[in-house]
């Protein structure tokens, strides 16, 4: 039996708290948040669960075995320091710093400690997420030549952080977890309507050095609610709508095929337009398998599905493109 802090029960503190107390081989042993209002609603409804306004105070019970981490990213890299320094297991929010130098940090001492260091990204636990890599890895839709995003809404304005900060997250770890080919470069572009500097609308390209490419659109400023992602492979394509309540995966049998006219060097496409299947997907809730992941490789000493490692990639991506960005979007290699 485990024994778990969590620190941060604003927005996702809770559902955290909820999965994490349903596990059979866990148990939430304390809450810290700054708020007393919020320590409150822990009280209430967990009545055998310490609650302290110190973080510190937390991750210093001996008892506690690991962290879950549910903090605006600024603060990420010294809560997850201390706690990894005081021999806890972690798991923090998305995205998993706001710097590679201090993700790269985090991810080395966690090695060296022997400790797991996860990144809350929940999308890959999702039902959907996990056909969509089953239907790649067996080949369905053929090579993989793009994956666009478009994610966007409006609000809510984040006071730190830009909205490819806020929002590219989830479909970049999608992205890392579905391709396996490597990043080459990122071009960014994006713009603050606010004028403070915190760009509210920004489009991301990830190139790679085959003709795969990767596209996504973030916005606070959107009339309506989208959360869509299309995968093409030479053979089949796959649209992914997250707003869709019961068929969020649908399979196209559609594709192109094309060739030179010698004669006359023009381009001829044939187009192709055939079933569209629905795969049937779990409906077991994505964070339930976070909590599982984290718990189980604790246990085992084996990598998570979004491991530290997963995590300060998606970092170097957001990195690149904020660079990107405010150099009017010139291309920035990834090393």
């Amino acid at each position: 039996m485990y024994k778990l802090g969590l620190i941060g029960y604003g927005y996702w503190g809770p559902n955290l708290l909820r999965n994490f107390s349903a596990q059979k081989d866990a148990a939430v042993m304390a809450v810290a948040d700054g708020r007393l209002d919020r320590l409150e609603g822990v009280r209430k409804n967990y009545p055998s669960i310490m609650t302290m306004q110190n973080a510190e105070e937390l991750i210093d019970i001996k008892e506690i075995d690991a962290v879950v981490i549910a903090t605006p990213v600024h603060s990420h890299y010294q809560l997850a320091k201390k706690a990894l320094l005081a021999g806890k297991h972690v798991l923090i929010e998305k995205p998993m710093t706001s710097s590679v130098g201090d993700a790269e940090e985090l991810t080395n001492l966690a090695d060296s400690r022997g400790l797991v260091l996860m990144v809350d990204h929940t999308f890959l636990y999702t039902g959907a997420v996990s056909k969509i890599k089953e239907l790649i890895d067996a080949d369905i839709i053929g090579k993989p030549k793009y994956f666009d995003s478009a994610r966007i809404n409006l609000g809510l304005f984040q006071p730190d952080v830009n909205v490819l900060w806020d929002l590219a997250p989830h479909d970049l770890s999608m992205l890392l977890y579905l391709v396996d080919e490597k990043p080459f470069s990122v071009n960014a572009t994006g713009i603050s309507h606010t004028h403070n500097g915190i760009e509210n609308i920004a489009y991301m390209t990830v190139n790679y050095e085959s003709d795969f490419i990767a596209h996504f659109n973030c916005s606070w400023t959107s009339p309506v609610k989208v959360r869509q992602t299309l995968i093409g492979g030479d053979r089949k394509m796959i649209v992914y709508n997250d707003l869709e309540p019961s068929e969020k995966v649908r399979v196209y049998d559609t594709g192109y095929d094309h060739k030179t006219d010698e004669d006359k060097n023009r381009l001829l496409v044939d187009y192709r337009t055939g079933d569209i299947q629905i795969p049937k997907l779990s409906p077991k809730e994505a964070l339930s398998g976070v909590a599982e992941d984290f718990l189980s490789s604790i246990a085992t000493k084996k990598q998570p599905l979004a491991s530290a490692r997963l995590g300060l990639k998606v970092v170097q991506l957001l990195d690149a493109a904020q660079k990107s960005i405010k150099n009017k979007g010139k291309e920035i290699i990834i090393h």
